[in-house]
């Protein structure tokens, strides 16, 4: 799911399209925040009845717009987990009515209290026996988090749509609603007026005419989860491509609002066909290539990854990356239960990054992954969702989505780009997981049996931790007067709450006179200093070069007793210009006739009128190389200038904020 984008979002999205080149996260943090807990939680017995394992549902619905209303017979079959099983129960809220149910043809007894059906079986089964009933129900639709079933309107006509993610799908059909039991498969029957097109998932098997309604027979032959199964239904107009892959030739429909399908749009659609190349080279075939792929649009300012039919509100570019990515991580593996989301959302977002990198390059790649980092840095808490009673904290944006995609960020990091892509492959391919749920310790082991490497520290602190490391970084040189260099660097974390400090392997870069020499010390404490001898002259020092860490960077500097080589002063560029929210600041202090005197610093930062706006440095510092960070969170978007002075040097650039 990407989230939702409200109507004055939409409209500052459109103008940044223009500007940006469809820069997805201009206003990641914001997307969600309305959304309150879920009042019908309190009576969800999450996660559903574990005495039964679910094999096939059947939707036979009919659906009438002037009635905001729905009817029908849901048919499901399941699996006794249990000796002597004679009684079940499954989500359905209270609003929806149960006119009957039966099983084995025989009219069975229940009881619809507290948003739970709770069914006396006709007669009892043991572990393995499998069973069916049939479920008769009508009533007018809930609409809980997200907006589970919507009757609203397009141009004058009817639209109806369906998000069920993540405790929706009981809103509107009696099911067994959490992501751990997946039906084996599905079929999705639609009646409705003949002006109106049904769209669900999997393959249209047939299309029966019953005079003044029409009926979508919709059959889903892999297995699918509860909250995936989807409704959209209006005037659609259908534009298609093919994917052609070895010798699969797939269908990829899009159902557009007919006043809609215009030649941007066509353009915008016909970019899947070389996402789904793309990511079938990265992450494995396509996972419902028997089926379809494509897109409904829907009235919700964001997309919904409903399995082989995403439910589409706009078609940017990362977006629709993003939904489609999903069919891998979130529809084929589906995360086990809603505290691991981030095997779903994070996946996705990185997906953006990685589906921009294969089109623009590494550069592109790397720009927005600096973009999910600095929204990753407003996560609050660890990216195991704590409290799954609430819509926004399981689908945050700054935690779920940018802090688990920078996760996989400093995993590739770590393990190497082509290893990475191998354990994506092996991961979407594991014969216990593939179409089916999984946890984080899943992912985790495959990572570990591909690389080769122990990675319990990496997602432990990253998963389950909380926040992000803090550093101070010192460094300096002695000449050994052979020809090398002794350097010494000293890494030191600011205490955090959990873990204390975090572990990671880190890339030290010096500039030297004779190149650029890279190194990866493994730091694991607080504190710590690390020796290299280098075969020639230390220029400047780089402190994690190609941004695989998420972190901040209090200053870098020299240790104790430094002997720099540096004899002008000198003011950066700031990077990166334009930014948002923040940006990096570098200058360096020159070395005076004693070498070893200090010298009082100033940087300021002003607005374009000359008032002040921040203070980053007033203090005296020895002759070196320093960066700071600037934060502009609080800051409207303008043209800033930032300065620094010292007793006999002053010299001010200028910036650009873009919010």
């Amino acid at each position: 799911m990407k989230k939702l984008l409200s109507i004055p979002l939409l409209l500052f999205l459109f103008v940044g399209i223009i500007f940006s080149q469809q820069k997805s996260h201009i206003c990641a943090d914001s997307k969600i925040a309305h959304f309150t807990n879920l009042n019908k939680l309190n009576a969800v017995q999450y996660p559903g009845d574990e005495t039964i394992e679910v094999t096939y549902y059947k939707l036979d619905v009919r659906v009438y717009y002037d009635q905001k209303s729905i009817s029908g017979y849901i048919t499901i079959n399941a699996k006794s987990l249990r000796d002597s099983l004679n009684s079940i129960y499954l989500d359905l809220q209270n609003s929806l009515n149960i006119i009957q149910i039966t099983h084995n043809g025989n009219s069975i007894s229940y009881t619809h209290e507290n948003n739970i059906v709770e069914i006396t079986l006709y007669k009892s089964y043991d572990i393995g026996e499998e069973f069916s009933i049939v479920i008769n129900y009508n009533g007018k639709p809930g609409s809980s988090g997200f907006g589970s079933f919507e009757f609203s309107s397009h141009n004058g006509y009817p639209a109806i749509w369906t998000l069920s993610e993540p405790y929706g799908a009981s809103d509107w059909w009696p099911c067994k609603d959490t992501p751990a039991d997946k039906a084996d498969s599905a079929d999705i029957w639609i009646t409705v007026d003949k002006s109106l097109i049904p769209i669900s998932n999997g393959s249209l098997e047939e299309i029966i005419d019953n005079g003044t309604t029409h009926t979508y027979r919709w059959h889903s032959q892999y297995p699918i989860a509860q909250y995936l199964i989807s409704l959209a239904i209006t005037n659609y107009e259908l534009y298609t491509n093919k994917f052609i892959t070895g010798k699969d030739t797939m269908l990829v429909t899009h159902y557009n609002y007919p006043e809609r399908l215009n030649s941007t749009r066509k353009s915008d659609l016909d970019k899947t066909v070389t996402m789904l190349h793309i990511f079938s080279k990265l992450y494995g075939q396509y996972p419902f290539i028997k089926e379809k792929y494509g897109h409904a649009e829907f009235g919700w300012g964001g997309g919904m990854e409903h399995q082989t039919c995403t439910s589409m509100g706009y078609f940017g570019e990362t977006i629709v990356a993003h939904e489609l990515a999903h069919q891998w991580f979130g529809d084929k593996i589906t995360c086990k239960d809603w505290h691991h989301i981030w095997l779903n959302e994070g996946f996705a977002t990185y997906s953006e990054s990685a589906y921009l990198e294969s089109v623009y390059g590494h550069d592109r790649y790397q720009s927005n992954m600096a973009g999910e980092m600095s929204s990753a840095k407003n996560a609050s808490g660890s990216i195991w969702v704590q409290d799954i009673s609430s819509v926004g904290q399981i689908f945050s944006s700054s935690r779920s989505y940018a802090k688990g995609a920078v996760v996989l960020h400093m995993l590739r990091g770590i393990v190497g780009t082509e290893t990475f892509y191998n354990i994506m492959r092996t991961y979407a391919a594991d014969s216990s997981l593939a179409y089916n749920v999984a946890v984080t310790e899943d992912f985790q082991k495959i990572a570990e049996s591909v690389s080769g490497m122990d990675l319990d520290y990496f997602f432990f602190e990253w998963i389950y931790g909380a926040n992000y490391p803090k550093y101070t970084i010192g460094w300096n040189y002695t000449d050994a007067g052979d020809g090398t260099y002794l350097t010494k660097v000293r890494i030191k974390q600011a205490v955090n709450s959990s873990p204390k400090y975090f572990t990671m392997p880190v890339e030290l870069s010096f500039k030297t006179f004779n190149g650029d020499t890279t190194v990866t010390v493994f730091n694991n404490a607080q504190e710590e200093v690390f020796y290299f001898n280098l075969n020639s002259l230390p220029l400047s020092f780089n402190f994690d070069p190609n941004n695989k860490i998420l972190k901040h960077i209090f200053e870098i500097t020299d240790v104790e007793d430094a002997n720099t080589n540096i004899y002008n002063f000198s003011l950066d560029q700031n990077y990166p210009n334009p930014f948002n929210p923040s940006t990096t600041i570098k200058y360096s202090i020159p070395r005076s006739t004693d070498n070893y005197s200090v010298q009082q610093v100033q940087l300021k930062v002003f607005d374009i009128l000359g008032h002040e706006v921040s203070t980053l440095v007033n203090k005296q510092q020895k002759a070196g190389n320093y960066e700071v960070q600037f934060d502009a969170s609080n800051l409207t978007s303008g043209i800033y200038f930032y300065k620094l002075t010292t007793g006999t040097f002053s010299e001010s650039r200028k910036m650009i904020l873009i919010k």
